[in-house]
């Protein structure tokens, strides 16, 4: 990662503490634990929200759009169960801190973000961390990235009532879709694991995202 010491070690102790609340609300895969401890989490949000970078809780980062809480992060993370040796598509781009986590986990990420300026701004960040194995690509996710596919795993980083058809077609046999499941009424995090044309699933808890907005999720608006 191309990043000066100071800037790396500015928040340590907050970055610490952070990693020992994931920790002990039950993430257990090291290699989560220390892609979230190389990774400067406050560089993804504003400066504003520079000492709150490191709270168990999502922050805003424009367009609507929000950055989750680390927990959330590490959890969705070790569901995938990755080697560092499989391609990984994200849909939802946003900060870009969890495609850096992703990054840091697989061998190759391709990363999906409707809105331009956010995708923009997380590349730019990404390019000068020094993250040279991320494909991006501003368009609307919910189609996937079917040209360059298929992938060992999919993250979906918003939540709609279903797991677009188009992802899991891009799935590999035998891969994972971590996926925010259900709309402004209620949601939950389910796991999703390719066995041939089915599919067996896994529910790992409540939670809230904003909404998979495109062509096969949530209609823009709604």
């Amino acid at each position: 990662m191309n990043l000066p010491t100071h800037t790396f070690q500015k928040y340590a102790g907050h970055r610490q503490k952070m990693i020992e609340e994931i920790m002990n609300r039950g993430i257990k895969d090291l290699r989560v634990i220390e892609a979230m401890n190389r990774v400067p989490r406050h560089l993804f949000v504003r400066d504003s929200f520079h000492h709150k970078a490191y709270g168990d809780h999502p922050l805003p980062i424009g367009e609507s759009q929000t950055i989750s809480q680390p927990y959330v992060v590490a959890a969705m993370s070790a569901a995938l169960q990755l080697t560092g040796e499989e391609r990984v598509l994200e849909i939802g781009t946003g900060s870009g801190y969890q495609t850096a986590i992703l990054s840091e986990l697989a061998a190759q990420v391709f990363t999906i973000e409707r809105v331009k300026s956010l995708g923009q701004q997380a590349k730019q960040l990404l390019d000068k961390l020094g993250y040279t194995h991320i494909n991006y690509k501003i368009f609307d996710g919910t189609y996937g990235w079917r040209e360059l596919g298929p992938y060992d795993a999919v993250l979906i980083t918003a939540a709609g009532p279903e797991v677009p058809q188009a992802l899991i077609e891009q799935v590999k046999d035998g891969g994972r879709i971590v996926a925010p499941i259900g709309d402004d009424q209620g949601q939950e995090l389910r796991v999703y694991t390719k066995r041939g044309k089915r599919f067996s699933m896994k529910r790992m808890g409540d939670c809230f995202f904003v909404p998979l907005i495109g062509k096969y999720g949530v209609p823009e608006g709604e």
